[in-house]
């Protein structure tokens, strides 16, 4: 999802500030001044890992690729131990990227893009900014206000899109989600809209009642564009940690997830979160929300995005 530049890496630094301090920082702690890395610190690089909410499967991949790899390192210096580490973990949320779209705009005018997530998580504030970030692309976006359970849902919502300077399609509270859906899919087709977006409502994720209504607001969507939705983003809340695997892990039982956008990140030291996201559910992660501003949500940058985290860096 390359089609614009929106990478400011000042603030995604900033933003992470909490992770690194937790993961980078501590791992310096603990290796400075050692001569030599035994076995004893690479267990204990190995905790910092688990505690920074990387998870413990995802932990211990990485550290048995790490003593692999020291096997046959004639530089067990403290530097040497971070690039490793750093590469590792750059290895892991790089396989799940997510990846420039802009043939498909092309090819599939309006492109659709359906976004989920429980409330809470930042969905409504999300859509804003991906909304901003797509019309500064020089892209024409519609928004859908389909979560029409919530009642200040509109409202907030209605508030983004004057932000973002794009159009929304709203009805009023208790209005059926796949009327709006469809007006909105309509619309878009008529007015030769590049992108619309089509918000979801927000209730718990074991609620049976949402997913029901999730399916029947894409078998409407449908009968409109036969191939809609072209996407489904799920918003995360970075700062749930651990939860955060278990809500997507829900909702792929019941829709077909193509990407995760994880926010508030730069509210919380638990960003380790990512690595366990793209090591054990093999999803990409596509955006991520790194302060509240309108222009705070970025495109997901696997090699940024660790740098951040090891204190700005370059990878070798």
């Amino acid at each position: 999802m390359g089609i614009f530049n929106n990478i400011n890496f000042d603030k995604l630094k900033s933003g992470l500030t909490k992770t690194r301090e937790k993961l980078f920082n501590k791992i310096t702690e603990t290796i400075t001044g050692k001569a030599v890395i035994d076995e004893t610190t690479i267990d204990e690089i190995e905790e910092i890992l688990i505690s920074s909410d990387i998870g413990f499967d995802t932990s211990e991949k990485i550290i048995q690729n790490v003593r692999s790899l020291l096997k046959n390192e004639k530089d067990r210096s403290s530097l040497n131990i971070i690039q490793i580490v750093k590469n590792e973990l750059t290895s892991i949320v790089d396989l799940y990227a997510g990846n420039d779209f802009k043939n498909n705009i092309e090819n599939n005018k309006p492109y659709v893009i359906l976004i989920v997530g429980v409330n809470g998580a930042g969905k409504t504030t999300t859509i804003g900014k991906l909304a901003y970030n797509y019309r500064n692309a020089g892209l024409k976006v519609i928004v859908g206000a389909a979560d029409t359970f919530r009642a200040a849902a509109n409202e907030q919502l209605e508030i983004w899109a004057k932000r973002a300077d794009v159009e929304i399609i709203q009805r009023q509270q208790g209005a059926d989600p796949s009327s709006v859906a469809f007006d909105t899919l309509n619309h878009a087709i008529k007015g030769h809209f590049d992108i619309a977006l089509i918000d979801t409502a927000g209730r718990l994720h074991t609620k049976s009642n949402l997913m029901e209504e999730l399916d029947k607001l894409k078998r409407t969507m449908k009968k409109v564009i036969p191939d809609a939705p072209d996407e489904t983003l799920l918003v995360i809340d970075g700062t749930t940690g651990q939860n955060a695997i278990f809500q997507v892990e829900e909702f792929l039982k019941v829709s077909n997830i193509t990407g995760l956008v994880v926010t508030k990140l730069d509210g919380t030291a638990k960003g380790g979160v990512i690595f366990q996201i793209c090591n054990k559910l093999k999803m990409p992660v596509k955006y991520i929300g790194v302060g509240e501003g309108i222009d705070d949500l970025q495109t997901f940058n696997p090699n940024l995005f660790v740098n951040a985290i090891f204190d700005g860096g370059i990878s070798k």
